[in-house]
């Protein structure tokens, strides 16, 4: 095995992900990665004939993220027809997953030149479009381990971890700060480029379209929990609601304290993101120099009830194959999915928070299932570039129980 570099990253603004109400409510989901592919392509870096294969991350793949969504990408982007395109799901960790693939084809040889990310129409393929649920509707699965929805996971994570509301809108609040912040200075802009529509050419979206950054303490306090009446209805064959479902598992917790909300939690949006990932071969023979280069890649599988508490392990495993330790590491992008998912990690790997997700997360930026984790990297490495640092891990929890970790070092 050799070494995989990142030559460049590249994403869309994320737009709230509303039907006709988000600014790219309108963009087919198709045409979002196809331009993603031609900002990439057009900074100069590659040309797109020399494109091994395409990997593109996508939870929700069924009717306009359906039929092989990256092939199709590809074919809107005007690419040549030889470039070949797979699409991919784990989940919230799509988009990651797919730059992990790419990278261990580019480092085996197999390739030298890949393109990986993700995307998510969210407002014209909700969550959950695909009708499968959290267990594909398995009776014979779901009699054995009834999996919980995420939100109803969130709360049993903070009530077992003793976490209070208020702690958990801190988080909110300090994503929400450090993302406008990381708006007025620019920050976003070495991988960001504005969608335009199709046809017209006309921009449609700059900048990211959900942070809310007038967001107060006060304002956070006034929401309510959003996962209680889910956790009061019924789902087991004996009448069970999913909170009893959830405290069967474990019943230390005694009963399930509803505190994640509309502002802890991370929003729905739209959005694509990509990296172009080189082999040695390549950056050596065209003479590139890489902005990056991957030093460790790590999957786990965690107790699918509490679901959400694979980032520690995974980002454990992926130090371990490093040869590294927490401490080692200069940023730290964990996916804010839910504000307890984020302190329960800090608290499980013992890390300072003021090395955690510095420039905001999925609470303030909102959460494009298949793309956040090609824009957490991007994210990263604009940020290591910016302050000089040298590491970064990018973790996610993922859906089913699973956690997923890279870390990348700036060159």
């Amino acid at each position: 095995m050799t070494t995989s570099y990142v030559i460049d990253a590249a994403r869309t603004p994320r737009g709230r992900g509303k039907a006709g109400k988000g600014a790219l409510s309108g963009i087919h989901p198709q045409e979002l990665f196809a331009q993603v592919l031609n900002a990439l392509q057009g900074r100069g870096r590659f040309e797109a004939r020399e494109v091994d294969d395409v990997m593109v991350g996508c939870v929700s793949q069924v009717g306009e993220q359906g039929a092989n969504l990256a092939r199709n990408a590809v074919l809107t982007a005007g690419w040549p027809q030889q470039v070949s395109a797979v699409s991919l799901n784990r989940f919230c960790a799509s988009g990651l997953q797919a730059i992990h693939f790419g990278a261990m084809g580019v480092a085996s040889g197999a390739m030298d030149l890949a393109v990986a990310g993700g995307v998510e129409s969210m407002s014209r393929v909700p969550m959950g479009a695909d009708g499968g649920g959290q267990d594909g509707n398995n009776p014979h699965l779901r009699e054995r381990l009834f999996q919980v929805p995420q939100g109803i996971s969130a709360d049993l994570i903070a009530t077992l971890e003793g976490f209070s509301r208020e702690e958990l809108d801190a988080v909110a609040l300090r994503s929400q700060r450090n993302a406008a912040r990381a708006i007025e200075e620019g920050r976003f802009a070495r991988s960001l480029f504005a969608v335009k529509e199709p046809g017209t050419g006309a921009v449609v979206l700059e900048r990211d379209e959900f942070p809310r950054p007038d967001t107060t303490a006060e304002g956070l306090a006034a929401l309510k929990p959003s996962f209680v009446a889910m956790g009061e209805s019924v789902a087991g064959h004996r009448g069970e609601t999913l909170d009893q479902l959830a405290l069967a598992a474990y019943p230390r917790a005694k009963a399930i304290q509803h505190v994640h909300t509309a502002g802890n939690s991370s929003g729905i949006v739209d959005g694509a993101a990509a990296v172009v990932l080189a082999s040695e071969r390549y950056v050596r023979e065209r003479g590139i120099r890489p902005r990056a280069r991957i030093r460790a890649m790590a999957t786990v599988g965690t107790e699918p009830v509490l679901m959400l508490t694979g980032p520690a392990p995974a980002s454990q495993k992926a130090l371990r194959l490093a040869g590294m330790k927490a401490s080692d590491i200069d940023l730290w992008e964990i996916n804010e999915a839910f504000a307890g998912v984020v302190l329960q990690t800090l608290r499980a790997l013992g890390i300072e928070p003021e090395r955690v997700n510095v420039n905001g997360g999925a609470i303030a930026l909102g959460h494009p299932l298949g793309a956040t984790g090609a824009m957490l990297l991007g994210t990263a490495l604009d940020e290591l570039e910016r302050s000089g640092k040298q590491t970064a891990l990018i973790t996610m929890c993922v859906g089913g129980g699973q956690g997923i970790a890279t870390i990348i070092e700036r060159l």
